[in-house]
């Protein structure tokens, strides 16, 4: 399998209705072979949900939607047991975790109860219903929405412990004058998502997730990602820095990064490439910190003083 035949062939699909995201595509493909959960950060009407669609719909996958409000129960995630009337015993019904992409869309609008339902989810891939337990289909990845416009506003902030289960933190930006002129001219009629095509099947992404694991890493490389992750645990604008979780999901993302460019090998430059979508939402500022940088910022400047070494990421 060409991977970067494939992966061209997949952001030109998306790229149908979401425009000029490529770098994003990508982003979400390494996190989907990594079993990696999203956090997707942007204002409304930027085309999150269709973007999560987009994708399932390209890999032949489930797709789910849970609106996030402060009236969600746990149980409209997971599941419940119920009475069923006519049959006169209890009968399981899971709810819309069972399968391939959820989007949770803004999560930070439920409350804690409800947040720490989808913990379980996404950390084990199963629920556990009145002590029945089902795992999840494969793959199983959850993009979860958030407005960062209204994060006082009647929202519940995620903790940090829960910040740190999502696999990476991405950011859609409002599209340029030429992407949303396209844009326009591309959704005048009718919707292209009707038009998609897949181009992936569950069956390659599960071949494709164990391949993924036999890219290799040089001394040299890991040595680079443990020195970034040193350096934001002592930041001097920086409360707590990166985890070990953090870490493994560095290496696994870069592992990612570099299968996607049809090499065996890590290099360094797919570590820096990656880094901030990794770890800038992992860190906690100090206070006086937060109010000089944001984490993007302060994750910007320790890559530019941690030292790259030199590219032998092939020496094995």
């Amino acid at each position: 399998m060409n991977i970067s035949k494939k992966l061209s062939q997949l952001k030109s699909e998306i790229g149908k209705v979401i425009i000029g995201k490529d770098e994003v595509v990508e982003m979400i493909f390494i996190a989907l072979i990594n079993d990696g959960h999203i956090l997707l950060e942007s204002v409304p009407g930027t085309g999150k949900t269709q973007l999560a669609k987009s994708f399932a719909k390209t890999i032949n996958g489930l797709f789910k939607r849970i609106q996030f409000t402060p009236d969600l129960l746990p149980s409209d995630v997971t599941g419940i047991q119920f009475f069923h009337p006519k049959h006169q015993e209890f009968q399981l019904r899971i709810g819309p975790v069972m399968t391939n992409i959820l989007l949770a869309d803004e999560i930070n609008r439920a409350t804690p109860r409800t947040q720490s339902s989808l913990l379980e989810v996404m950390e084990e891939r199963q629920v556990t219903i009145d002590g029945e337990t089902i795992s999840l289909p494969t793959p199983f990845i959850v993009i979860a929405t958030q407005n960062p416009i209204e994060s006082q506003q009647g929202t519940f902030a995620l903790p940090e412990a829960q910040m740190d289960r999502f696999f990476m933190q991405i950011k859609l930006d409002y599209p340029t004058f030429e992407e949303e002129k396209k844009m326009m001219q591309t959704h005048r009629t009718n919707s292209p998502f009707s038009r998609l095509n897949q181009i992936f099947t569950l069956d390659e992404i599960t071949q494709i997730k164990e391949e993924v694991k036999n890219i290799h890493i040089s001394d040299e490389v890991e040595d680079y990602i443990l020195s970034i992750v040193q350096e934001t645990r002592q930041h001097e604008d920086i409360q707590m820095g990166v985890s070990p979780r953090g870490t493994l999901a560095l290496m696994r993302c870069a592992q990612g990064r570099a299968f996607i460019n049809n090499r065996t090998y890590v290099t360094p430059q797919d570590v820096k490439d990656v880094a901030v979508y990794m770890l800038a939402h992992r860190l906690v500022l100090t206070l006086e910190g937060s109010l000089k940088k944001n984490n993007v910022q302060v994750m910007d400047s320790i890559l530019k003083n941690v030292a790259v070494p030199v590219e032998a990421g092939a020496n094995k």
